[in-house]
């Protein structure tokens, strides 16, 4: 590293990069130290200095003195430099012989992988390559065409993708008298190129081919180039033609692009497409999305944004293929490696790359990046040509190479959304998704086939959701089981869903889910990746701005400015003001990366969702008295999500039901149980409204922390609603257990509130069984309770059972006077279903005291709240009651009551 950047200071962290290109370990500035005492030992040994050759150290960084002559590939640099200025081919072969001399094998050979060693390695091995066909040029110049052919040969067999360099060889062969051998070295590569990469020869390999088709190729051949002379006329015809056809048409070519192709060379139909991808699946919307804006708006920019993983190359590839005949002029194509474990391409090279595509000779190429741009502009000028950026890492990347032609389309594929390129170049984003379940078992069936998806597709559907619907985790996914074809899908599924092992799971050698996020998560600015780290933690797929700072312990504007830097990488998907969706792998690699955030980021979390459950109650259940307190030393969160009303606090809880299980799971497992059942028990209200949904396991698992917590009254209040939900389920041996010891639970703990909630859903649950006698005792002793404590939310609930209760015993009157107290009570800050419930409960009553217009408006208005507020059950029993009522009486009463608009 010293040495490739001789005289300039590398810092630490730059050599820390070098050395290990994962994890460091945790002494790594140690080790470096190290490392530079031996080497100022072998200097000293060597008497290093005498020759100028001093490492010193400046504050964070370190660099080696020296004269850069002493350097090998300086030494090799400054000969290339040399011999461009020579016009002589013996002192060509000379200096450059002596150059590639001074190579004894690979740059850097031995030295550990790590991209900053590789991208200087890169660029010196395409010097070295250079050098090679300068060299055989120079041969050729000198009418040595055997010396010329014999030095490519070589390269040509370890770079057989090379078309230059395999045409150059081609003409050396055929110019020695060998062309058979010529022809049969294109044919090998032209089956190559197809086989490997799944394209045609480029135009300087088909140009080579036709020149030997000529018998006299090799007598005709122009001294300084690699194609004889009379091939570029024919081709500079060709295209003069070409345009004067296109006059006549009214659509010639710009007089610049016509005089710089003229000056350039031969116009040429690049072809740099990947192959097409193998086992590509739907992407039907994408694709359309595609379709439509590049049909409905000629020249348009296109980005194609998503996570790591997506799939967007295959996507944006497939799509190129597809569309392959509407670029008559060819397609370029770019790996940018934004996103890639070697450094970003460098602009410059990219347009160097797509000018040698466009016919631009090397020793015309411009030098500048002003005019490599301005060439690249003028020769895509009035051509249409499809050109793919792939893997971008800024819209600052992608502006310098954008076609000057208003017929070219640009296509851009990226994990940042490209913001800056939607502003100023109005490209029109598509946006990559996770695939649907359907596709997802589609991609496995695709790698492994059709059979063992087949045989198993329940597992493949679990599978495919474990991964996300991401192509990446899928296509590792059947990898593993395609080597291994006895784990079985199910088998596999079931190791998958363990999230200790899943990321190690869905990793095959260097590629995997955590390295390719691992790579979204490098480019990011520091305040995002902070957070980041942060949301290990979390137990559910939605994240809000409120939630992420309680994580990370950070005001709320910070975390929502994070927030956003990770929506623009793709790591967490924005759905909504201050709400986005962080899925599970992506949280997965999260709490891989800080294992140590989590026991503390996991107590904010769980306190931050208690004070957010008990705000969703009170917007749920307006009036009602909490179940609980904060525990004794929980963190108050900067900031509570707001519940406008009701339904919008039921609407949180039925979206977050999954998040909050898993966050009782996780303070089981933590140890902390007076999280849990405060986490259980304050989801009471959606509890209540969606009683049989299969709420016991978790009612079950409140109860035991409650009991683990020794809270007798948390234990009465488990039990209470435990039972309660037990005997809705129809099993009333269990709930009438559950709720006999509720009562005597919030006694021992002096709870009065939870005493009369325990004996009012004891009631009920006898008053089901056709117990006529105790439920009476039992809802009196509850209502003196809640009356004696001011508790007016039960007091109105005892009011209503007991009316209930009432009615079924024949005591209409007594029944009617309860429902009509717990009405005036149940003002409409109350929930709508209690003055509901109460309304048909006073209608019924006041129906069996022969008072039946009353009755008729009470049902009506029952009927009309109901359904203002969406409640069908009670609209239900309202209306069964009206219904039974008599016909003439109904009707009467309806048309003296407010209209229904039936």
């Amino acid at each position: 590293m010293l040495l490739a950047h001789p005289n300039a200071p590398v810092g630490v962290e730059r050599l820390t990069e070098a050395l290990w290109d994962e994890e460091p370990p945790r002494h790594a500035r140690t080790v470096l130290q190290g490392h530079v005492s031996r080497l100022r030992a072998v200097f000293a040994q060597y008497d290093a200095a005498a020759h100028g050759v001093e490492l010193l150290t400046q504050g964070a960084a370190y660099r080696l003195r020296l004269p850069e002559t002493l350097v090998d590939a300086h030494r090799f640099e400054e000969s290339l430099r040399l011999v461009r200025r020579s016009a002589d081919p013996r002192e060509v072969v000379a200096v450059l012989r002596e150059a590639l001399g001074l190579w004894q094998g690979p740059a850097f050979a031995g030295t550990v992988h790590s991209a900053p060693l590789e991208a200087p390695a890169q660029a010196l091995e395409e010097l070295r390559l250079t050098a090679v066909e300068a060299l055989a040029r120079a041969y050729g110049q000198l009418g040595d065409h055997g010396a010329a052919a014999s030095v490519l040969r070589t390269e040509a067999a370890a770079h057989p993708l090379r078309e230059p360099l395999v045409a150059q060889l081609m003409l050396a062969l055929a110019r020695a008298g060998r062309q058979a051998d010529a022809l049969d070295r294109f044919h090998r590569t032209r089956k190559l190129l197809a086989d490997e990469i799944g394209v045609d020869p480029a135009p300087v390999l088909i140009d080579a081919y036709h020149a030997l088709l000529r018998t006299d190729a090799p007598a005709r051949a122009h001294p300084d180039t690699d194609a004889p002379t009379d091939a570029h006329a024919h081709a500079h015809a060709h295209a003069h033609a070409h345009a004067h056809a296109d006059v006549g048409n009214g659509t010639a070519r710009p007089p610049a692009a016509m005089a710089h192709a003229a000056a350039a060379g031969p116009a040429t139909t690049p072809q740099l497409l990947p192959r097409r991808p193998r086992g590509f699946i739907a992407r039907q919307d994408e694709l359309a999305a595609l379709d439509r804006i590049t049909s409905a708006a000629p020249g348009s920019i296109v980005t194609l944004t998503g996570s790591a993983g997506v799939g967007k190359t295959a996507l944006a590839v497939h799509w190129s293929h597809r569309r392959r005949a509407d670029f008559p002029d060819g397609t370029l194509f770019a790996d940018l490696c934004g996103f890639s474990p070697t450094p970003a391409r460098d602009t410059r090279a990219v347009l160097r790359e797509f000018l040698l595509a466009l016919g631009v000779p090397v020793e015309r190429m411009p030098g500048s990046p002003a005019a490599l741009g301005a060439r690249y502009r003028e020769l895509t000028t009035g051509r249409r040509l499809l050109v793919v950026l792939d893997n971008a890492v800024d819209s600052e990347q992608i502006r310098p190479l954008l076609p000057g032609g208003d017929e070219c389309v640009t296509l851009v594929t990226s994990r940042d959304r490209l913001d800056g390129l939607v502003a100023t170049d109005a490209a029109r984003p598509v946006k990559v998704g996770a695939l649907p379940a359907a596709d997802s078992t589609a991609l496995l069936a695709a790698v492994l086939g059709p059979e063992p998806v087949a045989a198993e597709p329940e597992a493949a559907a679990r599978l495919a959701g474990l991964c996300d619907g991401l192509p990446l985790a899928l296509r590792v996914a059947a990898a593993r089981l395609a080597t291994r074809p006895h784990r079985g899908l199910a088998s596999f599924a079931g190791e998958l869903a363990d999230e200790q092992h899943r990321l190690d799971l869905l990793r095959a050698e260097d590629t995997g889910v955590a390295a390719a996020l691992g790579l979204s998560l490098r480019h990011l600015p520091e305040p995002a990746r902070w957070l980041f780290h942060h949301l290990g933690p979390h137990t559910g797929a939605t994240l809000d701005t409120c939630t992420a700072a309680a994580l990370a312990d950070c005001p709320p504007l910070q975390a929502a400015r994070a927030l956003d830097q990770l929506a623009a990488a793709q790591l967490v998907v924005e759905t909504g003001p201050r709400s986005y969706v962080l899925h599970d792998l992506v949280r997965l690699f999260a709490r891989s990366l800080a294992p140590d955030h989590e026991p503390a980021g996991l107590l904010r979390l769980l306190d931050h969702w208690v004070q957010t459950l008990l705000a969703a109650c009170a917007a749920a259940e307006p009036g009602g008295e909490p179940c609980c307190a904060l525990p004794p030393g929980a963190r108050r969160s900067a900031e509570i999500r707001r519940f406008a009303d009701r339904t919008a606090a039921l609407a949180w809880y039925s979206a977050e039901r999954g998040t909050l299980r898993a966050a009782v799971e996780a303070a089981v497992a933590a140890g902390l149980h007076d999280r849990a059942w405060r986490l259980v028990l304050l989801q009471w209200p959606l509890i209540v409204w969606q009683v049989r949904d299969g709420w016991v396991p978790l009612l079950e698992q409140g109860l035991a922390s409650a009991e683990l917590d020794g809270d007798p009254a948390a234990q009465s209040r488990a039990s209470a609603l435990l039972g309660w939900v037990l005997s809705e389920e129809g099993r009333p041996e269990e709930a009438l257990t559950r709720l006999e010891r509720a009562p005597d639970l919030a006694v021992r703990a002096g709870d009065f509130a939870g005493e009369a909630v325990a004996r009012i859903n004891l009631a009920v649950a006898l008053m089901r069984y056709g117990d006529r006698e105790r439920p009476g005792g039992l809802l009196a002793d509850a209502l003196a309770l809640a009356e004696r404590e001011g508790l007016t939310e039960t007091v109105t609930l005892a009011h209503q059972h007991l009316a209930q209760h009432l009615l079924s015993v024949g005591a209409a009157a007594e029944a009617a006077e309860h429902a009509a107290r717990g009405l005036a009570l149940a003002a409409p800050l109350l929930a709508a279903p209690r003055r509901v419930v109460l309304r048909t409960l006073h209608g019924e009553a006041l129906a069996a005291l022969g008072r039946t217009g009353e009755a008729v408006r009470q049902l009506h208005e029952a009927i009309r709240e109901a359904r203002a507020n969406a409640y069908e059950e009670g609209e239900v029993a309202a209306r069964s009651a009206l219904d039974g009522l008599p016909e003439p009486v109904w009707s009467a009463g309806a048309r003296g009551c407010s209209p229904l608009g039936e």
